[in-house]
């Protein structure tokens, strides 16, 4: 996988269901993955690949124990920065609006409660979905999505569409 890639990661993730989805999601576009414990579910060796199906083998997933070892990886040395992406519904800085770049790292919350302040201010960018009015989300494999595809038609499919 190169460096530069887009990567996915999920903070504290709550529901299997999900965790299975968004590997499908990575595996088929060839993003890697990222699980920042703990986990609402119990996530060891045999629970990833009974996730993983078919798409283990084609699939980087990354373990890290918590978010100071998710930052320390990422952030901790200059050289090998990435920038933090946090999909949330606590801005109004719209996806489509925002300029992804290679290496960018999306960061998605746990479903039952995002993430805490702390993390939300250790990020580097905020992004978000326009919703309707009197909506609270979409479920976050879905916005994955939404988002992924326009960082990667912004990135790495941009030469594949002119």
């Amino acid at each position: 996988m190169d460096y530069k890639a887009l990567k996915i990661a999920l903070f504290q993730p709550d529901i299997p269901q999900n965790f299975g989805a968004m590997i499908r999601l990575c595996g088929c576009l060839g993003i890697s993955l990222d699980i920042i414990e703990p986990c609402g579910f119990l996530l060891d060796d045999r629970k990833i690949r009974q996730a993983a199906m078919d798409y283990e083998k084609k699939l980087e997933v990354t373990r890290h124990m918590n978010w100071k070892s998710f930052l320390d990886l990422y952030q901790g040395n200059e050289a090998d920065r990435r920038r933090i992406v946090l999909m949330t519904t606590k801005t109004d800085k719209r996806y489509t609006d925002f300029e992804f770049q290679n290496g960018d790292i999306l960061l998605a919350g746990r479903e039952s409660a995002g993430v805490p302040d702390d993390v939300h201010e250790a990020t580097d960018e905020r992004i978000s979905i326009p919703m309707q009015e009197g909506f609270r989300s979409l479920n976050i494999v879905n916005a994955t999505a939404m988002i992924l595809g326009e960082a990667l038609r912004q990135t790495q499919w941009k030469d594949l569409t002119s």
